[in-house]
């Protein structure tokens, strides 16, 4: 079977999946078939004992349909089966390809992977739009949650930390739709950052000395521009000695440090009760004597509560936002910070701004896929009612380069007994 991609990108990359929907619905038989004889068993059953159980029944299951088949599509018949009983059907192979970073189900026919930031539509189908929904339904369940038609959206988990989110009729037109941002089993270094041409050397040992300076720094981009896997690299240079709490909607972040303390959001369960805000999680992390306080995201009104506790003596945290630019990052945590309970004046709230953030790193993600440093600019105070963003480094062409502007935090770092490279 092969991957469908874009004139732009010559070439097929092969992939060992079921052909078409006739070997879809075929596993779908066997897969009922090999249920009904055997039973409960297949729920409550180890992995390995499922593997046993399925050997032992699917030959049987297969010569009943009458097929002449080999014994290489014999053997991957039987893949397709465990898949479907143990794992996660058609997509099981996707989730366990390591080149592939996200998971598109658009409905049963229409499936697309992300790999080195382009999309790619595959061959892969689902038997039906009943087959999606039964595989979304399986996922969701695992961490209690339900998706249904009185509950027609939901955000979930995989067990090994990949991101699900599942949308479905009637608020989908095109069938349940599945999207995956599969977790990296592995975590980028500063050194792979420097290969991949992400950032210059110059600036990344900008960003550590920050870092070390206790600085605090907000990571900017868009949607998949790579604001969690820098806001990891950044976090590295933090000192094993400190307490770090991270704050997250969905755990995404692998800090290596030895005293990290991860704290998830949790949506409201099946009667509605039991809903726990990034903001719940931020005012009861300040009673937790942080170190250092690292926000996967704001998105709503704990910004405010980000920004008195940066402004309370939580120096080096980190955070993410999305935006278009650096400057605009700062407008959206203006606006966050007004959707608060607290009705602070808009000056009020540029000062704290202002006092409370030194850095913002804008990163993108280019046409070709890149995800790169844009930007490094320090935050000025508040001048005609507007809170300056100065770059210190910025792209020209594919080029990092630093600008002539002094930042406005070196005093703040030689304070600290660190000198900015020359």
């Amino acid at each position: 079977m092969s991957v469908a991609i874009g004139p732009d990108a010559p070439g097929t990359v092969q992939l060992s999946r079921l052909r078409d929907r006739g070997e879809v619905e075929l596993v779908m038989r066997i897969h009922e078939r090999v249920a009904a004889l055997i039973g409960g068993r297949l729920e409550t059953a180890a992995p390995e004992a499922i593997r046993l159980l399925l050997a032992e029944h699917v030959p049987a299951a297969l010569d009943e349909e009458r097929l002449l088949l080999s014994r290489a599509d014999r053997i991957r018949l039987q893949e397709a089966v465990y898949a479907e009983t143990a794992g996660y059907g058609p997509i099981d192979d996707l989730l366990r390809d390591e080149s592939v970073t996200e998971i598109m189900v658009n409905g049963p026919r229409d499936v697309w992977v992300e790999r080195d930031g382009r999309l790619y539509l595959t061959d892969i189908a689902f038997a039906d739009a009943d087959h999606v929904l039964r595989l979304i339904q399986r996922i969701v369940a695992a961490v209690g949650r339900r998706c249904d038609e009185s509950s027609p959206m939901v955000d979930a988990r995989l067990p090994d930390g990949s991101r699900v989110n599942a949308i479905i009729p009637p608020l989908s037109l095109v069938g349940p739709v599945l999207t995956i941002r599969k977790f990296r089993s592995v975590v980028l270094a500063p050194a792979d950052l420097l290969a991949r041409g992400s950032i210059s050397p110059d600036a990344l040992e900008l960003l550590r000395r920050c870092v070390l300076g206790r600085l605090n720094i907000v990571v900017a981009g868009g949607s998949g521009s790579g604001k969690t896997t820098l806001l990891n690299v950044l976090s590295s240079f933090i000192s094993s000695g400190e307490r770090i709490i991270t704050i997250e909607d969905a755990a995404e972040l692998r800090l290596r440090q030895r005293h990290v303390v991860p704290l998830e959001a949790r949506p409201a369960n099946t009667e509605g009760a039991g809903h726990v805000t990034i903001r719940d999680l931020l005012r009861n992390a300040l009673r937790m004597r942080p170190d250092r306080l690292v926000v996967g995201e704001c998105r709503g009104a704990e910004t405010l509560d980000m920004l008195q506790a940066l402004n309370t003596g939580h120096d080096g945290s980190l955070a993410t936002v999305h935006s278009n630019s650096a400057a605009d990052a700062l407008v959206r945590i203006e606006t966050m910070a007004l959707m608060g309970d607290v009705a602070l004046p808009l000056a009020a709230i540029r000062t704290q701004i202002a006092s409370a953030i030194d850095v913002v790193i804008f990163v993108e993600r280019t046409k070709d896929g890149r995800r790169r440093v844009a930007e490094i600019g320090d935050v000025g105070a508040v001048r005609d009612g507007a809170i300056p963003v100065r770059p210190i480094f910025a792209r020209a062409g594919d080029e990092l380069r630093r600008t002539d502007r002094p930042p406005k935090f070196a005093e703040k770092l030689r304070a600290r007994g660190l000198e900015l490279a020359s």
